[in-house]
This record gives structure tokens, sequence and C-alpha cells, in this order.
């Protein structure tokens, strides 16, 4: 590497994850929800977060993901939600079709209820800045310390062989968080890692060029309960899931609602409980009843009471039906708006570089570039 990590750092990075994990829990972590000991959000914070354009997103994409998104633009003063195409091309993708997918993913983050008026929408690569301060970071970075990361481990075993880019796919994330001097990033805990990664970064560039240039980013851990295949409920629904059964869509008709909660695995029990290990399948339904409805998993089980598995189906289809039937009408229309998701992604995008550009600038100067 151009410029590699002291060597005092090199172990620091090659703790293992579960001891890392405790340690920085505390110092770095905090509720995505608000709370009673939470400290409000200050004029100072920003939020940072993004997407890949795979097209229309799922049932869990929304629960798990967007509707969140939502909740942080109400809350945090300044707040950047990025269609992550830069990441999508880790893997090979059709020309035309990642344009598609690309709007696609704006109309559908629109419907869902993300407001340009509250929130910068735009385009990863359409700021360049984000590739620029990624390689700056890259020669920051040690190849043990990427080689530990999930991203890789999971997804070059899955292809047998595993591109730079998708091995560098943390540092670009590290980058467009810092970019931007986010402090703070909704994230799952399958993704702390990368976050720490983008934690170390800031403070050995802030140290070694002698410049509180970024911010320590923060994880907000959301509440949000991950939805499960309706068919595997052992496996997070997906849109890889070779079964059209599976997985519902933002865009599905009422009927094809319906069905796919009708042909959901159950068990043979017919009081509806929630207990993930005993009955998987039950309780993801619960879970899906509950986020939909915005209530708690004790309500959604007492609201099933006298219901066996069959007719609570129909319960929480009916759900489903009604919370998910306005998001697929603005989203059929505002597809048809390709103007209009233009002109959102042109703003976004000039939003986003009144506050990229000044950061790499400063960076720039530092490293020696100017």
């Amino acid at each position: 590497m151009a410029l590699p990590v002291r060597a005092s750092l090199a172990p620091h990075f090659l703790l293992s994850f579960s001891g890392r994990f405790q340690r920085v829990r505390k110092r770095f972590l905090c509720d995505g929800g608000a709370s009673e000991n939470e400290e409000p959000p200050t004029a100072a914070c920003r939020v940072f977060s993004g997407i890949q354009p795979t097209g229309v997103p799922h049932l869990g994409n929304y629960l798990g993901t967007l509707d969140n998104w939502v909740t942080l633009q109400e809350r945090y003063p300044s707040v950047l939600y990025s269609v992550a195409d830069l990441h999508a091309v880790t893997r090979p993708q059709d020309p035309r079709a990642l344009r598609t997918n690309t709007l696609d993913m704006v109309a559908s983050l629109l419907a869902c209820g993300v407001d340009p008026r509250k929130a910068v929408l735009f385009q990863q690569s359409q700021v360049p800045e984000h590739a620029e301060l990624s390689w700056i970071l890259g020669c920051l970075t040690s190849m043990p310390r990427l080689r530990h990361l999930p991203q890789w481990k999971i997804k070059s075993k899955q292809k047998n062989e595993g591109s730079v880019g998708l091995y560098t796919y943390p540092v670009l994330q590290a980058a467009d968080i810092l970019l931007y001097k986010s402090t703070h990033v909704p994230v799952g805990e399958d993704q702390v890692q990368h976050l720490e990664l983008a934690q170390d970064l800031a403070r050995i560039f802030n140290r070694r060029y002698g410049h509180a240039v970024f911010p320590q980013p923060r994880a907000l851990l959301g509440s949000a309960r991950k939805v499960k295949s309706l068919r595997d409920p052992s496996s997070k629904m997906s849109k890889s899931d070779g079964q059209t059964m599976a997985t519902i869509y933002i865009t599905d008709t009422p009927d094809d609602i319906t069905l796919k909660i009708r042909r959901a695995v159950s068990d043979f029990t017919s009081e509806v409980t929630y207990d993930p290990e005993a009955r998987p399948g039950v309780s993801n339904l619960v879970g899906i009843h509950a986020a939909a409805a915005a209530i708690g998993v004790d309500e959604a089980v007492s609201l099933a009471r006298g219901l066996d598995t069959a007719a609570y189906k129909g319960l929480v289809a009916e759900v489903l039906v009604q919370r998910l039937a306005p998001v697929r009408q603005r989203l059929l229309r505002l597809k048809a708006e390709r103007s209009h998701l233009e002109a959102v992604l042109e703003e976004g995008r000039r939003r986003a570089c009144e506050l990229a550009t000044p950061t790499l600038q400063q960076v720039r100067k530092l490293v020696g570039f100017c």
C-alpha cells in the first residue's frame, strides 16, 4: 500500500469482532428511535444512508429500512440518502437496466415517504468526490483489515472469486459517510463492522494530518424486525429468492399479497403465538403484522386471539394491503413521471455537492494535492 497503517495500529485492526463490538457499543452505538434517555439531535447532527438501485423494494426493505428513513428525516436536521449505483457495479450490470433501476428506486423512495425537501436524495455516481475520497482512504487501509470484513468473506465465497471493487466496497462505504461529515448512520447489526471501519479511518486520517476533519459517525440501531422469507423463515426476505411466493414487493396487487400470505409457511398448531425459535413461520407473520400496523408483537398476538393460523393470515394480508396500497398507487404514478424523477436527482446532486466539495477540498489540501 502507498500509505501503510503504522505497525502500532495493526493489532487493533485484527481484534475479533465480538471483542470490538462490546468495546465500542457504548461509545459508538445508539438507538435509532427516540427514547427517554436519548439526547435530542442537535444542529450538528447529520444522518447518511444509502441503498443500491436493485429495482422495486420488497416488504423487508420497506419495513426494515425505508420506513425508518421517513422517521429519521423528521427527527434529524440534516439527512442525506444516496442511491448507491457505484456500489451496484461490484456485480455485473446491464447499463440500461441500471439506469431504469436507479429511477425506479428514486420513485420507490418517494412513494414510501422520503421527502426531497427534508432529505437530500441523490445518485452516488453523480458526486465524483465519493470515488476520490475512497481512493485516499483506501491508501490508509490495510489489506488484512478488509479481508476480515463480512462483505468480502460472504460474497467472495458465493462467487468463488471477488473483484477488487467488492474487496474495497467497505472503503467506499466509509467515504460515503465521511464525505458529508456524517454523525449518524442507520445500520443493522450485520453492518456494524463496516461502520467501525469508517470510524477507524476518520481517526487515522485526523491523526495523520493533524486536523479533526471527520467526526466519529455513530450507528443508529433501529428496532425494526427483520422480515423473513414467507417460504423459508430461516432466511431473510430477498429479491434473489427463486420462489415467487417467498417475497412481497411494494408493487404487488392486493390479490398478490393475499395469495402470498395465504401460502406462507406456518405449522400444525392452530393458535397464534410468538416464538421465533419454536414457530418461525407463524412468528414471522406476527412480526410482519406488528411492523405493518405499527404495534408491538404482544398486541398483534392479542388481536389474533380466537383465530386459527389460516384466519390470522387473512388478518395479516388485510393489514398489509391497507399499508401498501397507497404506496403502490404513488409508485405507479411516479414511475410514469421520468422528468420529475430526474429533476429530483439533479436537485439532490446540487445539494450533495455543496456539502461534498468543501470537504474534499480540505482533504486534498491536507494530503498535498493542492
